[in-house]
Parts: C-alpha cells; structure tokens; sequence
C-alpha cells in the first residue's frame, strides 16, 4: 500500500465534484510524506473523429468554452474540437454514438476505440475515450448543433484532414483532444499526398 487517506472535505457539489483530500504517500525511499491535493470529479467521457477517406475530410464542432474565454481575456471562447461528452452511466460506445449525432447530425453505427487517455491528471479525475469513425455525407439525419437546453450552440464544421493539421500547427486548434486525434488520422488513418 502506497497512500493512507487522512480526510476528505468536499468543497463544492455545484456544477460538479470538487474535493481536498489529505493523505499520506509512501515515497520511493520507504519514508512517508503527508500531501493534500484538491480533485474535480466530472466522470468520464468519450471523444470521436469523423473521418471520409475518398474525400480526405474530418467533422469538427466549433462552440464557446467559458473557461478559455475566462482565461484573462485573451481568448474568445471558441474552441474548434471533436465531437465529444461526459457518458452519464452509458456505456462509451453508445454514449458517443449519441452525442456524435446531437452536434453534429451524423449517424455512425461502427465507432472504433483507438485509446483511453487521462487528460489532466494532476487535479481531474475524468478519462476519455477515444473513438473514430468512417462517415458518409448520406449518414447525416439531421443539422446538429447540440441541445439548446444544455447551453450548446455548436457549429458543424467539414475540414479537409491537411487544412485540419494546419489548423493545429497555427493556433487555430487548441484544444488537446482534438489535436490527439487528428495527430492518430495523420499517423493511421490518412495516406500521406
């Protein structure tokens, strides 16, 4: 055994889980070390990257984010990503089949796991599943968007896969789960032109 937990205070149950726990870690030495660390439980999610190979494009969302608007005012907000969401007691396979279609109108049947990741695991209890899946544009069922009632206003966005890396290479996307699965498309899924 390597941690004995002291105390646990909870606090905040607001939006979602922020606890301070307070324990002891066993070093590599032997000796033991008392440590208190603050972590933000939002469960688990899972992300996908639409892909069409003949037409070498992605399906991307573009929505606001308030904690990279909220970062000192340098940002807009807008975050370009894949689709993505917490699974709410769904299994990852359905949940992002689900979510796949709320943002972006795609139905996908054959969603393929590439990996699981911890996005930040110095403080977020949340690990993501990684999914991707072939679309066609006759897979579209409907205009996306999101859920209003859940705050999203999503814009659909179809990227050629280079245009897509570009993007990445100058700032335009920002956000880690996106350029982790646009960085496996450019390593696994494309042939290079």
């Amino acid at each position: 055994m390597h941690v004995r937990i002291r105390d646990v205070e909870t606090l905040s149950d607001d939006w979602y889980l922020l606890k301070k726990t307070t324990f002891d870690y066993r070093r590599r030495d032997g000796n033991w070390q008392t440590m208190s660390r603050e972590t933000y439980d939002r469960g688990h999610g899972a992300v996908i990257l639409l892909y069409n190979l003949a037409r070498r494009t992605v399906v991307l969302v573009r929505q606001f984010r308030f904690p990279a608007y909220g970062y000192g005012g340098r940002h807009d907000g807008f975050l370009i990503e894949a689709p993505a969401g917490l699974l709410d007691a769904a299994s990852p396979e359905e949940r992002i089949r689900a979510e796949v279609a709320e943002e972006t109108g795609f139905r996908v049947e054959h969603v393929q796991r590439v990996f699981d990741a911890f996005m930040s695991p110095g403080s977020v209890t949340e690990r993501l599943h990684f999914f991707v899946a072939e679309y066609e544009s006759g897979q579209r069922a409907g205009d996306g968007g999101g859920v209003a009632a859940e705050g999203e206003d999503i814009e659909v966005l179809e990227l050629d896969i280079d245009e897509a890396l570009s993007m990445v290479a100058d700032g335009r996307i920002e956000d880690g789960k996106t350029i982790m699965l646009l960085q496996h498309a450019a390593l696994s899924l494309f042939a290079p032109r």
